[in-house]
């Protein structure tokens, strides 16, 4: 797991911090968390100490892994776990320093919207369009508002305008028009007034 960054608090960050508690929030893991504790285990002795299939064990096992909770080894064709206690003591000074829990706070106050140009838009530029048609739209509609309204522009200054953005004007200017954001004409292109408040 990454340090929590509490100035930029980013969307990866914000997806780490809740698989953390997914982890943490299950009755099942929290009881592999225990046993492996007190020592390594293979992933038959965990379902037998737990009661549970050996393919639940693997999933949750993976699900622990894939944020750093785990090790795991080969010894013969058995895979061995362990708990990683330096990772777990990391993963709870940095989740539950004040200042973290705080932007973790600041974060889910966030509207959706808020999020989603927190991640696509950096100092006044897109990073990438999002391929998602809602976080896309939210992108378009950000850059509508950048537009100004009582401008008129030939499609090579509408372009360059554009570029300052993104350097795929093309597919912005297309998703403006699509989406109603501006109009074309004869080659010109002009703000559409419509609420972009939505």
């Amino acid at each position: 797991m990454t340090r929590i960054d509490k100035e930029n608090f980013s969307e990866e960050q914000f997806d780490q911090l809740l698989r953390f508690f997914q982890v943490f929030s299950n009755e099942s893991r929290l009881k592999l968390i225990g046993h492996l504790a007190n020592g390594e285990k293979s992933v038959g002795e965990l379902a037998n100490l737990l009661g549970i299939k050996e393919p639940t064990v693997s999933h949750h096992l993976s699900e622990m892994k894939g944020i750093g909770l785990v090790d795991v080894r080969a010894k013969g064709t058995m895979r061995i776990y362990r708990l990683n206690a330096k990772a777990l003591e990391s993963m709870s000074k940095d989740i539950f320093a004040q200042p973290n829990l705080a932007a973790l706070v600041k974060r889910s106050e966030m509207t959706d919207e808020e999020r989603v140009l927190r991640t696509w838009v950096k100092d006044g530029r897109i990073i990438d369009i999002p391929a998602q048609e809602k976080k896309k739209q939210v992108v378009i509609r950000w850059l509508a508002d950048q537009i100004p309204a009582d401008r008129r522009w030939t499609e090579r200054e509408f372009s360059e305008w554009l570029m300052q953005f993104h350097e795929d004007y093309a597919t912005l200017r297309r998703y403006l028009v699509d989406s109603d954001y501006m109009t074309r004409e004869k080659g010109i292109y002009w703000r559409t007034l419509k609420d972009t408040a939505a």
